[in-house]
This record gives structure tokens, sequence and C-alpha cells, in this order.
């Protein structure tokens, strides 16, 4: 597995950082534009939140540059079963000093998504903050093999920013055929069904994914938005954290992805109902164009 550059650029913002694809073309903001700093295609004329993910509108948004991402882990030979610490040190770009001061992001400081090479194992976390700005996190890996982890994050004075980072585990993952799964998913308190279109998405083109709601009553706004969705390419290359284009509580929650590459793609998609957090599973498998 290769898991090096590729990761990056699938990443970039408008395929991007959180998988929000930004039109080609867009224009910069005029100076009276007010912009979501995590979807950099949302203005407005005027304040206010964010329409997909209900973040606060900008005036102006800094210049999108990656703020580096440390992590060690202790200790330091993993094993599968056991709690393990990891810490997490975000790096300022021009000075290389650590960064201390942080906006909120979905309601948190930091959130991290960890999933195993099976694609069996799918958790999303918020590392607690210490007293020097660096954030720690205990988690417990049940599998050996490789996990990859996507850390969303917002330094002070700069914009949202998305980071991905490998774990090996020793030992090896059970053996686990993925294979495509359109059947509806059952979570804690509601069922989600799943219509593509178009019905067989293909690589690189944009795929629209409606999720209808059973009971259709009592959805809630989870970590600031209707919705939360991690898409994760067999290969653990392609992780993208996307939210919906189109909810308003409602039973449909619509997204609109684009698959950078063909294969199989697992999507974990959370929603609140009536104060529990669900968790749906669905592997959409994607063509080559």
């Amino acid at each position: 597995m290769q898991l090096g550059r590729r990761v990056f650029l699938s990443l970039l913002w408008g395929c991007g950082f959180c998988g929000m694809q930004q039109p080609s073309g867009t224009d910069s903001p005029a100076p009276d534009d007010w912009v979501c700093p995590m979807h950099p295609d949302v203005h407005s004329g005027r304040p206010g939140a964010c329409p997909r993910c209900g973040m606060a509108l900008h005036l102006h948004i800094p210049d999108r540059i990656e703020y580096p991402l440390q992590m060690t882990q202790s200790p330091a030979a993993l094993k599968p079963g056991s709690i393990i610490t990891l810490r997490f040190r975000v790096l300022d770009p021009q000075t290389g000093r650590p960064v201390n001061h942080f906006e909120l992001v979905h309601e948190q400081l930091m959130h991290v998504f960890v999933v195993s090479e099976n694609l069996q194992f799918f958790t999303h976390v918020h590392p607690a903050i210490e007293a020097d700005g660096s954030f720690r996190l205990l988690v417990r890996l049940p599998y050996g093999g490789t996990y990859r982890l996507l850390a969303d994050y917002y330094p002070a004075g700069s914009v949202p920013q998305l980071t991905v980072k490998t774990l090996f585990v020793s030992g090896h993952s059970e053996p686990v055929q993925v294979r495509a799964s359109l059947a509806p998913s059952k979570s804690e308190n509601v069922t989600a069904s799943l219509r593509l279109d178009p019905e067989q998405p293909l690589a690189g083109l944009e795929t629209k994914l409606f999720f209808t709601l059973n009971p259709a009553d009592g959805l809630e706004p989870y970590l600031g938005a209707w919705a939360h969705m991690l898409t994760v390419s067999e290969d653990l290359i392609d992780l993208l954290h996307l939210h919906p284009f189109l909810a308003d509580g409602g039973p449909i929650v619509q997204f609109n992805v684009i698959f950078p590459r063909p294969g199989l793609y697992r999507i974990w998609t959370q929603l609140q109902r009536h104060g529990v957090v669900n968790t749906v599973v669905f592997t959409v498998p994607v063509k080559a164009l």
C-alpha cells in the first residue's frame, strides 16, 4: 500500500480538505462577500451561518496554507485491543512553532476520525486540549494492521485544516472481503435508505447521495450540521469528509460527492435523532469513466 503524497493531493481544498468540492473557476470573493471558512464556494452578501455546516461566515478568509500536524503515540509498539495514547501538536507553517490557540470547528477544537484497514472499525472522537496547546486522545484499536486517521482542526487566524495520519498495530486485521452494500442501514433509532444519482457512480463525476430516514421525525443538528459523512476508499488512500448539500431536518438528506478513483468506497454517515447519535454504513461501487 502506497500512502504518501497521493493522499495529501486527494485532500486539497476543492476536492478537498473535507471533501467539499469547490467548482473550478470560482472567483475570489468580493470585498463585501461573506464566505464560509470551510466551504469556500458558499458566499453571502451579509453575515450569517453556512447552510451546509453551520459555521459562521467570515468577511475575509486568510490564504489556505497547510498547518502541519505532529502525532506521537504511546506505547511505541501498538498491540490490538490495548488502549493507546495519541498526542497531536499543530505547527505554525511560517515559524515552525506550536500553535496554542484554536477556533471551534463544529462545536469542538479538534475532531479525529479513525478507520481500520479492513474497514470494520470506525470512530469519530474529540481529543482533549492540554495546557500547552497540544491535544491528547485515548483510543482502543481492536485489530492489527494499518489505521488511517483524519484530524480536523482550525488554528486561530487561519482556516479549517484536515490532515491524514497513519498508525500501525502489530499483527494482521481479520480478513474481510469488502463488497458493495446499498441495502438500508439500521442504527440506534433510525434506518437510512440510500439512492444514488446516477445509479452507477463514475470516478471524477459528481454523484448525488439521497438518504431517506425512517422514522422521518426527530432529526436534530449534530455537531453544528445536519449530518457528517466520512468516505474512505477500500485501499485507505482517499478520505473525504463531507456535510449535506441539502438538508432541513426532514426525512431526506442529500450529499454531493466526487469519487476520485474507481473502486469500492465505505461511507459512514452520522446524524442525530431525538438526542441519539446514529451511524449508518454503506459501501458504494465506483466505476471508471
